[in-house]
């Protein structure tokens, strides 16, 4: 039972006009008590909540940033005329605009609410209830109830790096097809004959077949189709630390989507990995017009673990996933410790039958620390930066002697700087 505001103030009002008038406890009990009977009344004729029936429609998914709206339908099977207030609760990450609503349902009807929302964080936001206020003919009291309405609404990262895919689409048709590549070796495969011209490689040279023809001709070769692509991405503590207004682990989400529909329109396959201490998500096998989906709804529910990453499981992951020589992409921290003391260790493994690119985020507020003068404290401060920035040179550059393709760059730059990278890899024929 629920008793209203108006109730309360009809009782003061009855009490100061009896004080006035007769001032005596009787006057005052029996204001009291009409006011009682009113109010059990009003009790008895509102409308039953335990019986509604509710439903939702609507969007389950989004993108951060993105509005989207969910419908709330509620039916009243009752004999009673429905008429209150109703309650949608969503978490504050959800970004609701307005979540109590004023209704009216008759008797056998449905009426439907629309609660619009704005996320402003990544994952599965979820509804906790749904409370329904019944109020009776007079408004002086009614009945309440709260009701478990499963809802959720998967919110997926944003992919803004999407605006750099045309750019580096026109580049990788110049690389595949459009234009004959004249390339030997590994990462390569027949495309078609032409009349030879001077500045050929003489290896191209197709010897039977310029003995059926008029003319000398070589083969051409355009870059293989068909590579493997396995993107695995560190969800270990260096990823938690934010960059900016987000942590390094979206703008490492950010890097990974434009990279794999790239890879994917080249004709490569694409897999991606997640992992700590243990497999956080893993997309395989999935087609060209499949991936991004694929991709986003993984990722959408991932969040930095507090833990230190172990390198030699995540290693042993991509030597089970990649058995054939692949281009592994690793976007993971680039701070010293962590790298010295996990990953280089159990670096041969993997170069020794991959080709390793790495990937990392790079704090902008470092560098501009580091240039900062001005009083002592600022000298202290960018001495610390000017440390911290020697040290991840230091450990892109034991990367770069083992090997390894290292991609170093901040949030905004990271996803074309990575794929950049690919296509040069793909030009020179690395892959």
């Amino acid at each position: 039972m629920a008793i209203t505001g108006r109730a309360g103030l009809l009782a003061l009002v009855g009490i100061v006009v009896v004080a006035l008038g007769v001032p005596s406890w009787t006057g005052v009990l029996a204001v009291l008590g009409v006011i009682a009977v009113l109010v059990a009344v009003d009790l008895l004729l509102a409308a039953s909540v335990r019986g509604l029936v509710f439903a939702r429609s609507g969007a389950t998914s989004a993108r951060l940033g993105e509005p989207v709206e969910v419908t709330l339908s509620v039916t009243n099977p009752g004999s009673r005329p429905l008429r209150g207030l109703l309650r949608d609760a969503w978490p504050p990450s959800a970004g609701v605009e307005q979540d109590r609503f004023r209704i009216a349902v008759p008797p056998g009807e449905r009426r439907s609410v629309v609660v619009r929302m704005t996320p402003v964080r990544r994952g599965d936001r979820s509804s906790a209830r749904v409370t329904v206020r019944a109020l009776g003919p007079l408004g002086l009291a009614g009945r309440q109830g709260s009701h478990r309405v499963p809802g959720s609404v998967r919110v997926l990262p944003p992919f803004r790096s999407r605006r750099h895919l045309p750019s580096r689409l026109a580049r990788l048709q110049q690389l595949d097809g459009r234009q004959a590549a004249l390339v030997r070796g590994e990462g390569t495969e027949f495309d078609s004959l032409r009349e030879y011209v001077i500045g050929d490689d003489v290896r191209s040279i197709d010897w039977r077949a310029s003995a059926r023809a008029a003319d000398v001709m070589v083969r051409t070769w355009r870059p293989e189709r068909d590579r493997r692509v396995l993107l695995v991405l560190d969800t270990g503590r260096t990823s938690a630390g934010r960059v900016g207004d987000a942590p390094r682990l979206d703008a490492a989400m950010d890097a990974a989507l434009l990279l794999a529909v790239l890879a994917s329109r080249a004709g490569d396959r694409v897999d991606f990995l997640a992992y700590d201490r243990q497999v956080r998500a893993d997309v395989r096998g999935l087609a060209a017009g499949e991936l991004l989906p694929g991709l986003v709804n993984a990722m959408a529910p991932l969040e930095a673990s507090l833990v230190e990453t172990d390198a030699r499981g995540m290693v042993a992951e991509v030597l089970r996933r990649a058995r054939r020589r692949s281009l592994v992409v690793l976007l993971t921290g680039l701070d010293a410790a962590p790298l010295e003391e996990g990953l280089l260790p159990v670096l041969p493994s993997v170069v020794g039958r991959h080709q390793l690119l790495v990937a990392g985020v790079a704090d902008p507020g470092v560098a501009a620390m580091a240039r900062a003068r001005g009083d002592a404290e600022a000298v202290y401060e960018a001495a610390a930066a000017e440390r911290t920035l020697a040290e991840r040179r230091h450990v892109t550059g034991l990367l770069a002697q083992r090997g390894v393709e290292v991609v170093d760059a901040v949030p905004d730059e990271l996803a074309p700087a990575l794929a950049d990278r690919y296509l040069a890899l793909k030009a020179a024929g690395r892959l």
